[in-house]
């Protein structure tokens, strides 16, 4: 799995869900759109189901029910992560990384722009809130 940078200030869950299906971001964009989901839209940054139906839409499978993060070693080899968690307004938002776990030990790829890399391996910087396994 690569990185995919987000183009849009607010396209961390379009990234996110490239990454899992193996598409650029402009692919996951197209689809998006197809569904009428729109980097635009902070709901996509402020809930769950958006994402959801795009992966499931780029036949990427995950949990039903978002998991509360206890620690890194607890987490499946694949996972949407919750990260930057904050409420604002009494809403809350986040933004999503994909958590991966190998045989060469375990990664978080963010696809925020300004990172000097999207490999991040800095797990006590990174503060999860919960996480979505990834199933397939």
């Amino acid at each position: 799995m690569n990185p995919v940078i987000q183009e849009e200030i607010s396209g961390c869950g379009i990234a996110a869900s490239a990454v899992l299906a193996g598409l650029s971001y402009h692919e996951a964009r197209q689809k998006a759109a197809a569904l009428g989901i729109y980097a635009e839209d902070k709901a996509l940054w402020s809930d769950t189901g958006y994402v959801r139906k795009l992966l499931g839409e780029l036949g990427v499978s995950v949990a039903s029910e978002e998991t509360e993060f206890e620690s890194w070693e607890q987490l499946p080899d694949k996972a949407l992560l919750a990260i930057k968690w904050r409420l604002e307004g009494g809403k809350p938002f986040w933004h999503w990384v994909v958590f991966v776990r190998h045989s060469s030990g375990a990664l978080v790829l963010d696809s925020k722009k300004a990172l000097k890399s999207n490999v991040r391996k800095d797990f006590g910087r990174i503060k999860p809130k919960w996480y979505i396994a990834v199933t397939n």
